[in-house]
């Protein structure tokens, strides 16, 4: 049974504020889909770098979460491409401004701090780290919401989430480090069946550091959603027994001192026991707003409300995009998300600054094209 992972505000009272400890930043973008990668783009035209954060742990959104690999035939310009190259062309088009990206990452706190400034609390979605903003600014595109895991369901499991149990854990040598340190060889069961378990299996099996851990993919059938080049290089792990199939359904642990098992119900139903050091957990991803509910502003049917002027919320200084917001005549588009990007960006930067900005084109402004880092016809 599975459930959506508990979100940073759904658990323990988060760590005082401490002024001197939070980073000051001109503008925040709370979600790193096509929206917030554009707004990110209007903001470092206008000379002001973003930081972005998102509860997946790369840029893209819904593109990468909901349609990767599927087709999107209403950008224009581009008569054909998949959500997973969109994200890649708009990554590459932020670059020349140096965003900074916060992945497996949500605003748990937001809060007004007396100075004009906002004070946010930026936690891991698996709640283990947090760190504290003092933004002039905050632009939301968090679209449906922030996609956290789907929850495994066992009784006792979260006792050993952040040390034995991870969702959807991106294996950076950093993170790896601590989990090798208590054990050389660790057992490691990899629970799903989607795209994103097929590939974690894969990258641990190429992973120098796990050359000496077992590989255990765990699903409720021997059928797995991924690309064929994925599969194929699967079927070759498995046949080289450097990974083994799992055919099951989680039901239990056993644990005392540390996870030491997985009880689940085979094919046939029987019961057996699987041995496993590491769990991480693949069982999908689903949109929740969570905290966003409580940040006080103005909410119609769970969206956000926007002056269409300015695309600014509720409150001054926090301005929003794409499906999270809503007004009369709102259509769901990414084309109508780029839009109110704009509009927010510039509005976000003449708050910045006090003024009114100075319409510019990429194609003639000399400043433009210093910032985006192309050479400017004498």
């Amino acid at each position: 049974m599975t459930d959506t992972l508990p979100t940073p505000s759904d658990r323990k009272a988060s760590p005082e504020f401490d002024e001197s400890q939070a980073q000051a930043v001109d503008a925040l973008i709370v979600g790193a889909g096509p929206v917030g990668m554009f707004a990110a783009f209007q903001l470092g035209l206008q000379g002001v770098q973003a930081q972005l954060c998102d509860s997946l742990p790369q840029m893209g959104g819904q593109c990468i979460a909901l349609y990767a690999d599927k087709p999107i035939y209403d950008i224009p310009g581009i008569p054909l491409c998949t959500g997973r190259e969109l994200a890649a062309q708009l990554q590459r088009q932020i670059q020349p401004f140096e965003p900074v990206f916060h992945g497996h990452t949500q605003v748990a706190q937001l809060l007004p701090h007396g100075d004009g400034r906002w004070r946010v609390q930026l936690q891991a979605i698996d709640g283990l780290q947090t760190r504290w903003l003092l933004a002039r600014t905050v632009v939301v595109t968090a679209g449906v919401g922030a996609f956290v895991p789907k929850q495994l369901r066992l009784p006792g499991l979260e006792t050993w989430l952040g040390s034995q149990v991870f969702y959807h854990p991106t294996l950076d040598d950093a993170w790896l480090e601590p989990i090798l340190a208590g054990h050389a060889a660790p057992r490691i069961v990899i629970s799903g069946g989607d795209e994103a378990a097929v590939e974690a299996v894969l990258a641990a099996a190429d992973h120098a550091q796990l050359q000496s851990a077992q590989l255990v993919l765990m699903h409720r059938r021997d059928q797995f959603s991924a690309p064929d080049a994925m599969l194929q290089r699967l079927a070759q792990l498995r046949a080289s027994g450097r990974v083994e199939v799992v055919i099951g359904m989680p039901q239990a642990i056993e644990a005392t001192e540390r996870l030491q098992a997985i009880g689940y119900v085979d094919a046939d139903g029987a019961d057996q026991r699987l041995a496993c050091d590491q769990l991480w957990v693949f069982q999908g991803l689903s949109p929740k707003l969570g905290p966003l509910l409580d940040w006080n502003l103005a909410l119609e049917k769970k969206q956000l409300q926007v002056a269409t002027d300015s695309f600014q919320t509720s409150a001054v200084g926090i301005y929003a995009a794409g499906d999270i917001v809503s007004y009369p005549g709102k259509r769901k588009l990414i084309l109508t998300g780029f839009y109110e990007a704009t509009m927010a960006a510039m509005a976000a930067v003449e708050y910045l600054r006090g003024e009114k900005l100075l319409l510019e084109y990429t194609t003639t402004s000399k400043r433009l094209h210093a910032r985006l880092g192309v050479s400017h016809p004498d």
